[in-house]
């Protein structure tokens, strides 16, 4: 008899399982081994992406899967991207505002809150007027305006609109001054920054209902803490070691707050309540410091630079203590110290950048508002509503509130 020949199926035909060939069913086994080790891979990544979704905040989709990305693996391509993009959409040159300059009209809201009082409080000197930066200044470009709440009738912040350089005449940025004599700030928690469960002891990274009736202003914070080159402090506790020689945010336990070099202009004591840092001085002696102009991730941190024009804000101190923050689409870091120069600034440190953000909000009795105050963004262009900081944030940020004797918490 001849010997039997196994035979082998048309391509694509089913085989019995007990028909298979040895490799085969090896084959089979590696491959779902192989489909099962993909899966539980992607259960704990699917469950991180979907936490930092549904996370509390009202940080759009966009900018929350950007940073998961760059908080798992992809820091590196996220930046490469920000770059590429940025760099193919600069700001236009020349032209002027559409629609001029921004004018944030008096209205009844800004009244005093509180009695009129029969001696006038310790407050700071109104502001000089900004000299404008680009030639054939608009009308009213650099002037002061007050807005929102007054403490016994003292205007308590004020802002001013002018063009960042003489190149991009289209842009406007945002300057507002704030009384730290007649204001006390806070630094606050968010979600996500600094993170942990720091948070959840402070306030539920929101302004609560209860502080609202004397909530002046909020603004944001400085970069994620891996990109910020500092450190952070805040309810006794350090969360990030501070770093000897960083620009630093320093709110004390009176509620005064002033920005400096850590380690020269300013250094911990008991009085210290809270620091943030971020980066280095970008204005000190009130003139931009050197080196603005140089792109460097060493000095500017792993983020877009220092160069790339871009929505970038700033905080700063006058002289006389007053805080200064400025803020606006298409800044570099070496226009947003010149804008923090001529408003006063004698020194000035970077925060946040990117559309996504950069807020600053004031605010105005509104017994009617379901906020329980009324808000109100410092430039119309700015991204982020002006109720953000109303609801949990992920990232921290800024409070200003009226002191105690101008207004009865509640």
């Amino acid at each position: 008899m001849g010997q039997l020949q196994r035979i082998r199926p048309t391509p694509g035909a089913h085989v019995p399982r007990e028909d298979r060939a040895p490799e085969d069913r090896r084959r089979h086994r590696a491959r779902r081994a192989v489909a099962l080790a993909v899966v539980a891979l992607l259960i704990p990544v699917g469950w991180s992406y979907a936490n930092a979704l549904t996370a509390p905040g009202s940080a759009p989709l966009a900018a929350r899967t950007v940073e998961w990305i760059k908080d798992h693996g992809g820091r590196g391509l996220v930046l490469w991207a920000e770059r590429l993009w940025y760099s193919r959409h600069q700001p236009p040159v020349g032209g002027t505002p559409a629609g001029g300059l921004p004018y944030a009209a008096p209205t009844p809201a800004s009244s005093p809150v509180g009695k009129v009082a029969a001696k006038v409080p310790p407050h700071l000197d109104p502001p000089a007027d900004v000299a404008p930066i680009a030639s054939n200044p608009l009308p009213h470009e650099g002037a002061w305006q007050t807005v929102g709440r007054t403490a016994d009738g003292l205007p308590a912040i004020r802002v001013a609109f002018l063009r960042p350089d003489p190149v991009h005449t289209s842009l406007v940025a945002g300057v507002a001054w704030m009384d730290t004599r007649l204001l006390r700030g806070a630094l606050v928690a968010g979600t996500q920054v600094p993170g942990g469960t720091l948070w959840q002891q402070q306030w539920g990274a929101e302004v609560p209902r209860a502080l609202r009736n004397r909530l002046v202003a909020t603004f944001n914070s400085g970069f994620l803490l891996q990109d910020s080159h500092g450190g952070y402090f805040a309810n006794g506790r350090t969360y990030a070691p501070l770093e000897g020689g960083a620009a630093s945010v320093v709110v004390y336990r009176d509620g005064t707050v002033t920005v400096g070099r850590w380690g020269q202009d300013v250094t911990m004591s008991p009085m210290v309540a809270a620091v943030r840092q971020n980066l280095h001085l970008i204005v000190d002696h009130g003139r931009p410091v050197p080196g603005l102009a140089t792109d460097s991730l060493q000095q500017w941190g792993a983020t877009l630079g220092n160069a790339v024009m871009v929505w970038r804000s700033g905080l700063g101190v006058t002289r006389d203590g007053a805080l200064l923050y400025a803020g606006g689409p298409g800044l570099s870091v070496e226009s947003l110290a010149s804008v923090l120069a001529r408003a006063g600034a004698v020194r000035a440190m970077e925060l946040d950048i990117n559309t996504d953000w950069v807020s600053f909000n004031y605010y105005t009795t509104a017994p009617a508002s379901s906020w329980g105050v009324g808000a109100h963004e410092l430039l119309p262009t700015m991204v982020r509503s002006a109720d953000r900081y109303l609801v949990p944030d992920e990232r921290d940020f800024f409070a200003m509130f009226l002191r105690p004797r101008f207004a009865k918490a509640g």
